[in-house]
């Protein structure tokens, strides 16, 4: 599983983003206004879209007004994934849908910059929210539900901690085939905390 360091937080803008967790490929950071047009790119690759179930172009005044709503919602966590040597912006997790009276939500994840792909990025982003949801708000149930063909996203789901709970058969598009649609979940009681279950701990120990 996924060691981390200590997370570390930027005092002003010129030292870097403001930075929530650290792993040791990639760090989370609060969703930025000024990465809005990076997100409307990002959302408009069909590379990325296909396996979001997103493949209609967004403007970017779409794109402010969906930040908008993001910032005001109680119900859901986004971060911005930045990879760590660089710190660059390449990507987004979230948690939709967050219920803390029955202690659960929904996972989602984009890795916008093609380039980043297939590097361990995603598995650990993912790894970092689910530390988060277990760790820091307490749930105990995360879910997600992802293409049968997106074979990549499956694969860093499972190095993750998720696990296959079943499938709606043939109801999910692309191009001109119906996919399955796979469900998956995470219990907190299931999961190996990368970093946070060491640094939340109270003074003395």
């Amino acid at each position: 599983m996924i060691s981390g360091s200590s997370p570390s937080h930027a005092d002003d803008e010129d030292d870097g983003p403001l930075i929530n967790m650290t792993g040791q490929k990639v760090a989370l950071g609060p969703m930025r206004h000024d990465l809005v047009p990076t997100y409307c790119r990002w959302r408009n690759d069909l590379s990325t879209s296909r396996t979001l179930g997103v493949s209609w172009p967004l403007t970017i005044e779409q794109m402010e007004s969906t930040f908008g709503s993001l910032q005001s919602s109680s119900q859901r966590v986004d971060f911005t994934v930045y990879e760590r040597s660089s710190m660059l912006p390449i990507g987004m997790t979230c948690l939709l849908d967050v219920d803390h009276r029955h202690s659960r939500a929904e996972f989602g994840i984009i890795i916008g910059e093609a380039s980043k792909r297939g590097k361990g990025y995603g598995t650990e982003a993912t790894a970092l929210t689910l530390d988060y949801a277990f760790n820091a708000i307490g749930l105990e149930n995360v879910m997600l539900t992802t293409y049968e063909f997106n074979h990549a996203g499956i694969a860093a789901y499972h190095r993750a901690g998720f696990r296959d709970i079943g499938r709606r058969r043939r109801c999910s598009r692309l191009g001109t085939q119906l996919w399955d649609l796979i469900y998956m979940e995470c219990l907190a009681a299931e999961f190996e905390s990368p970093v946070l279950a060491k640094e939340l701990l109270p003074d003395g120990r």
